[in-house]
């Protein structure tokens, strides 16, 4: 199967700690982490994603926001500058070991956090990224084959 996630979910898959905007969303994302953790493909993709998807009946969703697509066109800037590669709309990737442990260190040393500029998730992820990661739901250790 593959996962389905917009550009700068690429960045908030990396601080993830079991956190979100209501229980419904949590659950969904814990299980959208187990399944990057097994090693899932991800499909990079316009607007809402398999993330978005238990806020999309609420009033409003802010994944529908113009806010939301900027988020993306930062953060697929630095994440294809970082990893020389395409991340457009369309492209599909393998999140191996190496590639999320040279994300989290962009992203510890800010490298890749335009997109991060004004989310009210940014000071959580800001803390996890300086506890080195500890309680991250996505775990290099437990993507298989993928060293």
């Amino acid at each position: 199967m593959t996962i389905r996630l917009r550009a700068h979910h690429l960045l908030c898959l990396l601080t993830y700690v079991g956190k979100g905007y209501s229980p419904a969303f949590t659950a969904n994302y814990d299980g959208i982490a187990q399944r990057l953790s097994r090693g899932e493909d991800i499909l990079i993709v316009s607007g809402p994603d398999d993330v978005c998807a238990p806020l999309l009946d609420g009033p409003e969703p802010h994944c529908l926001r113009e806010s939301a697509v900027e988020r993306d066109g930062l953060a697929a800037a630095d994440v294809e500058e970082l990893l020389a590669r395409p991340i457009r709309i369309g492209a599909c990737f393998d999140l191996d070991v190496a590639i999320l442990a040279r994300m989290r260190q962009a992203f510890s040393a800010g490298l890749v956090r335009k997109a991060c500029g004004g989310c009210e998730w940014n000071e959580l992820c800001s803390t996890v990224a300086a506890g080195g990661y500890r309680d991250t739901q996505v775990q290099p250790s437990a993507m298989p084959g993928k060293r």
